[in-house]
């Protein structure tokens, strides 16, 4: 039987848990703001803003904040097998697991647990449906935007980097100094999270972007064109006809005929 507890708690910088818990529901808690320290067994680690912790049943375990911490939870029993094991695959073979989020991915989870708080308040007409639902999204955001190690997390933050300033242009040296890597060694990481050069991410966030513009927006072809960093339209056309093997205008028009 499905059963789902979901809160954002608060706490000074004085608080702790009394001693290690063990429950019956699978975890999942996202630090908001603050710093503290999750403990299980005899291990202690650091979680901060934008570290999502995963947490099997009946592992004890416990938090301790070290400033003022907010925790957003959800609490879950019985889960469908095909929903528990992506969570079993996401922690390390029932041991609890911290996921470090990018700056952007932390700010699209917490976007993605607050719409799921309010679904919970909601009266709906499927709730167990829509439950389960928002549990597999979230799960799976963080399938997609996991990182192996310390090192996959820095690339992220360059692709955060990419993605938040389409309109320049990449300059591989920087790209790499952020990671403190060589040029070398950054593009083969780079590759390695993304499977892809971070000319190709670039291009692919912008055709991305350009199209998220075009099907739910109105600005005008030229200020688009410059938001993801061409100079001039006809240079903007050129480019998305070449990959979508159309121009932006009709490209648009076939979005709003089929919406339609």
């Amino acid at each position: 039987m499905l059963a789902i507890r979901s809160f954002i708690g608060t706490h000074d910088k004085d608080w702790e848990d009394e001693r290690l818990w063990a429950h019956r529901d699978l975890e999942m808690t996202i630090v908001l703001e603050g710093t503290g320290r999750f403990r299980c067994g005899n291990e202690e680690q650091t979680v901060e803003a934008g570290h999502v912790v995963l947490i099997p049943p009946d592992v004890s375990h416990s938090f301790h904040a070290v400033t003022a911490i907010r925790f957003g939870v959800v609490l879950v029993q019985g889960l469908p097998p095909r929903i528990r094991e992506l969570f079993d695959r996401l922690t390390r073979r029932g041991y609890p697991r911290i996921i470090a989020l990018s700056r952007l991915d932390r700010d699209h989870y917490e976007r993605l647990f607050r719409e799921w708080l309010r679904i919970r308040s909601m009266s709906l007409k499927e709730p167990e449906r829509n439950y389960l639902a928002w549990i597999e999204v979230l799960l799976l955001f963080l399938n997609e935007h996991s990182h192996a190690d310390q090192q996959a997390l820095s690339i992220a933050h360059t692709g955060d980097y990419i993605r938040g300033h389409l309109q320049n242009s990449i300059q591989i040296s920087d790209l790499a100094a952020m990671c403190g890597l060589s040029e070398e060694g950054f593009r083969r990481r780079f590759f390695k999270v993304y499977g892809m050069t971070p000319k190709q991410y670039q291009q692919t966030c912008r055709l991305a972007e350009a199209k998220w513009q075009l099907s739910s927006t109105d600005r005008d072809m030229q200020s688009i064109a410059q938001h993801i960093g061409f100079s001039t339209l006809h240079s903007f056309s050129l480019w998305f006809k070449k990959l979508e093997h159309c121009p932006p205008s009709e490209w648009r028009n076939r979005q709003r005929l089929y919406h339609q």
